[in-house]
Formats: structure tokens, C-alpha cells, sequence
């Protein structure tokens, strides 16, 4: 069952659910404003650019340990260490922008994954980023269904309930008796 973070609070101008910030974005995404676009760009090419930094380190690293001569099982060993956290990073976290985790896939459960395979994330949000904020289709979907929830308990609460309770003890509502 998905876990809803849209909060139910009094803004100044109004109560009702108010969206759950992204990174990077805050609640621009909910109307594509505040610089909306700019900052997509930005995170995409800024993602981008962070993993291929982190690439080189890891291709210096990889240099340190031929220079090393630890050997080529060491080596191959390494390689694919890194190339498998990557690729399950990347797909957690592309999992992670459309549905929200659960059970052993949490992220608190992938750390330590994402943390070796952290290019793979970083390219996760790039590609994200190219057609929306990176989450936002799920941040909008339970902020939709906060929003009908809300105004569905406004329309059918009318009145005073203390009201309607007096009025139903004291003639044509029902008897006392059980």
C-alpha cells in the first residue's frame, strides 16, 4: 500500500493538502512555475555532469590498481562490482520516481547499493529529468487523491454535527429505546 506524504495544513490562505517538495524543485512542479524549466535543465545537465566526474574517478582508481598489479581477477572483480550496483541502482531508482518502495526493495534497504552505484542513480535522475521533475508524476498523483479526499470530506460536511445529533433525539430521528 502506498504510503501518502501529502500533508493536510493551513497555508495562511487556506487549509487543505499542500504538495510534498522535490529536490531541487520545492512545489514548482505542481504548476510549472518559479523556473521550473531552467531548473529540469539544470538538474539534468548537472546529473550528467557529476556522473561523468565520478566516472573519471572511478577510471583513476581502476588505473591505481593496475599500477598496483593486484592482479586480474582483483580487476575484473572491481569492474563488475561496480557495473552491477549501477545497473541496480539506476533501475531503483528509475523504480523509485513512479511508485513508492516497500518491503526489502526500501530505499534505507539500498544504501549501501546506491552508494557503490551511485553513476547509475546520477543517470537515473539525467533521463528523468528530461521529461519531468524526478518523481514528480508520483509526488502529483497522491497529491491529486489528498485533494479529492479533502474536498469530497468538505462537500459532505455541512453544518454543525451537534446540530443534526439534537435533532435527531428529539422527535422523528430515533427513539431512545434499543
Amino acid at each position: 500500500m502506498s504510503e501518502q506524504r501529502t500533508t493536510i495544513q493551513s497555508d495562511g490562505g487556506g487549509e487543505g493538502p499542500r504538495p510534498e517538495p522535490i529536490r531541487f524543485f520545492g512545489t514548482t512542479w505542481v504548476n510549472h512555475d518559479g523556473g521550473y524549466g531552467p531548473r529540469r535543465a539544470a538538474v539534468a545537465v548537472g546529473a550528467l555532469a557529476a556522473a561523468v566526474a565520478g566516472f573519471l574517478i572511478l577510471r583513476f582508481a581502476h588505473q591505481g590498481l593496475v599500477i598496483a598489479e593486484v592482479g586480474g581477477f582483483v580487476n575484473a572483480m572491481v569492474i563488475a562490482m561496480f557495473a552491477v550496483c549501477a545497473a541496480i541502482a539506476f533501475r531503483k531508482t528509475w523504480e523509485g520516481f513512479g511508485r513508492r518502495l516497500t518491503g526489502a526493495a526500501n530505499p534505507d534497504s539500498l544504501r549501501s547499493v546506491k552508494a557503490v552505484g551511485f553513476i547509475g542513480v546520477l543517470l537515473a535522475y539525467s533521463f528523468r529529468a528530461l521529461t519531468e521533475a524526478p518523481g514528480e508524476k508520483l509526488h502529483r498523483e497522491e497529491y491529486e487523491t489528498a485533494r479529492a479526499q479533502y474536498e469530497k470530506r468538505r462537500s459532505t460536511r455541512t453544518g454543525n454535527p451537534a446540530a443534526r445529533a439534537r435533532r435527531r433525539t428529539k422527535g422523528g430521528g430515533r427513539s431512545g429505546k434499543s
